[in-house]
C-alpha cells in the first residue's frame, strides 16, 4: 500500500473511532413507556401504545399486564388481534406466540418471537391499545399493573424501567393550575418471586388508611382477598400462603396482587411454582 494509501486508511480509521466514541452507548436493560400523554373528547376513541424508548439490552419477547379505571376508560378490542401488535414485533419476525386476554382495568400481554436467532434492542413500537373515553370529563391513567417483564430465549432481561401515562378527558391530562403536590408514593411487591408456597407482600406507604388486597388470575378473578385492617404510614409484610379462599393451594402460574390504602392503589404480579 502507498504511503496515502496507508495514511488514508488511518484517517478513515481515527474517523470510526470518533464517531463510535460520540454515539450514546445503548443502556444495560430496557426501559418502556406508556404513551402519548393527551387529551382526547368524551366518548372519543384513541390509542394508547407500548414502546421500547431506547437502545437496551437485547430481548425476543415480553409480557405485561396494563391497568387503568374502567369506570374512566373501555378497553376496544381490534380485529384481527394481530393488529394489536406493534411493528417492531412483526417487522422484525414472522411468526409470533401473541396471547392477549382483557377484563374491566386489566388487559393482559404476551408476544414472543419465534424465529431463531433474532432479537430486538430498541427503540421501538410494541403495542396498540384503543380505548374509549368515558363521557364524564375527567384526568386518568394507564400503567403498569404487573411487569413489564422481558427475555431472551427465556432468561429474564433486567433492569427494566417502565413509564405509565396520563390521559385528559375533555381537559387537559396534567393540571396546570398551581404547581402539583407530592404525590402519595404506595408500593407493593412480593418476596420471593417466584415462589413456591408462603410469601410475604412488602407493603411500602407514604400514608395510612384501611387497606385491603386482593390476589387475582390473569383473568382477573379474585381468589384470595387478604384483609390488613388499618395500615400506619410504613412498612409492612403481609403473609399469604399461597391458598385461596377455600384453603386450596392454587395451581401453578402468574397472578396479579391489588393493594389499596385510603383510596391509592398499587400493583404488583407474582408468579407460584410447583
Amino acid at each position: 500500500m502507498s504511503r496515502n494509501g496507508i495514511r488514508g486508511a488511518a484517517a478513515a480509521a481515527l474517523l470510526a473511532a470518533a464517531v463510535l466514541a460520540a454515539a450514546p452507548p445503548a443502556r444495560a436493560g430496557v426501559t418502556v413507556a406508556l404513551g402519548p400523554q393527551q387529551q382526547v373528547a368524551p366518548g372519543a376513541e384513541f390509542d394508547v401504545y407500548l414502546d421500547v424508548t431506547q437502545a437496551g439490552s437485547a430481548f425476543n419477547g415480553f409480557d405485561a399486564v396494563i391497568g387503568y379505571d374502567p369506570a374512566a376508560l373501555t378497553f376496544v378490542p381490534l380485529s384481527p388481534l394481530s393488529l394489536q401488535e406493534g411493528a417492531y414485533m412483526t417487522g422484525a419476525c414472522g411468526s409470533t406466540f401473541h396471547v392477549f386476554t382483557a377484563h374491566a382495568g386489566i388487559d393482559s400481554i404476551t408476544d414472543v418471537l419465534l424465529c431463531k436467532d433474532v432479537t430486538l434492542t430498541g427503540p421501538g413500537r410494541l403495542y396498540r391499545l384503543h380505548f374509549r373515553a368515558s363521557s364524564t370529563p375527567q384526568r386518568t391513567t394507564v400503567w403498569f399493573a404487573g411487569g413489564p417483564r422481558f427475555y431472551d430465549a427465556g432468561l429474564y432481561v433486567t433492569p427494566v424501567q417502565a413509564t405509565e401515562v396520563k390521559i385528559g378527558i375533555g381537559m387537559p391530562p396534567v393540571s396546570d393550575v398551581g404547581p402539583p403536590g407530592p404525590a402519595a408514593r404506595l408500593a407493593l411487591r412480593a418476596a420471593p418471586d417466584p415462589a413456591r408456597g408462603d410469601l410475604v407482600f412488602r407493603i411500602d406507604a407514604d400514608g395510612g388508611g384501611a387497606a385491603t388486597l386482593a390476589v387475582l388470575d390473569v383473568q382477573g378473578r379474585v381468589v384470595r382477598r387478604l384483609e390488613p385492617g388499618w395500615l400506619e404510614a410504613g412498612r409492612h409484610a403481609l403473609p399469604w400462603d399461597g391458598r385461596d379462599e377455600s384453603g386450596a393451594r392454587l395451581p401453578p402460574g402468574a397472578y396479579l396482587a391489588r393493594l389499596e390504602v385510603a383510596g391509592h392503589v398499587a400493583w404488583t404480579r407474582v408468579t407460584l411454582l410447583r
